[in-house]
């Protein structure tokens, strides 16, 4: 028998995996799928490689890109979210009767925006307490919540449409400020502060932990619920400044402002790389989709292709980018015997 520390000696340690570094070929197929995109269309037209060409589809791209910020959290949970068009809508009627317009005497200014936003935030608390004590699957209270949210601006609207007179907020679409609108960098701040929540809060970890493995935060003695409220309201609270932003451009708050925005955002978000199921992507890698998306729409229209054929191309594009997210873990996920 041999002494404890020859014993000892004879045991091997297995090292810890490191961690891989650099960047993985999933993660940049978007960014290098841009790159192509965007020199193929370069090639084909003229006019898309102008200056005044990418400071348009940055602009086209401010929107979507808040909408996708606040749908890209909740997708990051293994949730989806529905609630946009109903949410945006409310948000536009109420900024646009708010603040400076043809219908009343008011003229609330920033804190009209801020009353527009937090109806916004609260419509998302909603969807968020459907589902985790009413147990509504968030495909159906989402819904829901946008059926909620078309019914109060179609109220507020009231047979009128209200036109915004007020300066500041139609300056937003209209000032420029390096070549891009003021919404755009009001776009680029929402990025910003997007990526910081993911990476820096305790709400942006727990919603990608709640997407890879709820369970084992569950057990780990987290309080899954509240965080799921919390992502809900944000996200509503970024529909609710998509509204506002809509309503800059347009004028005038229109109760259907939102209306096609929620399949785009999720379109944006899983071609960049954010799954349907959780757990993987975020707020760069969908901001990434929004730029594609945007740059395949537009070089679409300067090559001449019918605007009919921009809806099919896109259903394609999920299809294919679902399908290049989902085909590897299946692999991984089979045993070999």
């Amino acid at each position: 028998m041999a002494p404890p520390a020859e014993a000892d000696s004879d045991v091997v340690h297995a090292q810890r995996p490191r961690p891989r570094r650099g960047v993985s070929l999933r993660d940049a197929g978007p960014p290098v799928a841009l790159v192509v995109i965007f020199a193929i269309f370069a090639v084909l037209s003229p006019g898309f490689r102008t200056l005044s060409n990418v400071q348009n589809v940055l602009d086209a791209a401010a929107v979507l890109a808040v909408v996708t910020i606040g749908i890209s959290f909740v997708l990051m949970m293994g949730s989806i979210d529905l609630s946009a068009p109903g949410i945006m809508g409310a948000s536009a009627i109420t900024v646009a009767l708010l603040v400076a317009n043809n219908r009343n005497d008011n003229d609330w200014g920033l804190l009209g925006v801020a009353v527009a936003v937090l109806l916004a935030a609260a419509l998302g608390c909603l969807s968020g307490l459907a589902l985790v004590v009413l147990k509504v699957p968030s495909f159906m209270a989402t819904l829901g919540v946008s059926a909620v949210g078309l019914g109060v601006a179609t109220l507020l609207f009231a047979g009128v449409q209200p036109n915004v007179t007020d300066p500041m907020l139609e300056g937003w679409a209209v000032d420029r400020f390096l070549g891009l609108a003021h919404l755009t960098w009001i776009a680029l701040a929402c990025v910003v502060l997007g990526a910081l929540v993911q990476r820096y809060s305790r709400l942006g970890r727990y919603a990608f932990a709640i997407g890879g493995a709820e369970e084992v935060l569950s057990l780990s003695g987290v309080r899954v619920a509240p965080f799921k409220v919390a992502v809900f309201t944000m996200a509503g609270a970024f529909y609710g400044l998509a509204g506002v932003l809509v309503t800059s451009q347009l004028g005038a708050g229109l109760v259907q402002a939102g209306k096609g925005y929620d399949f785009s955002a999720i379109t944006a978000a899983v071609v960049g790389g954010t799954l349907l199921t959780g757990g993987r992507g975020g707020i760069l890698h969908s901001t990434v989709g929004v730029l594609l998306v945007t740059v395949l729409t537009n070089g679409l229209v300067q090559v001449g292709v019918s605007p009919y054929w921009q809806g099919g191309v896109q259903g394609l594009i999920v299809v294919a980018a679902v399908a290049a997210a989902v085909i590897p873990q299946r692999r991984r996920n089979q045993v070999t015997k």
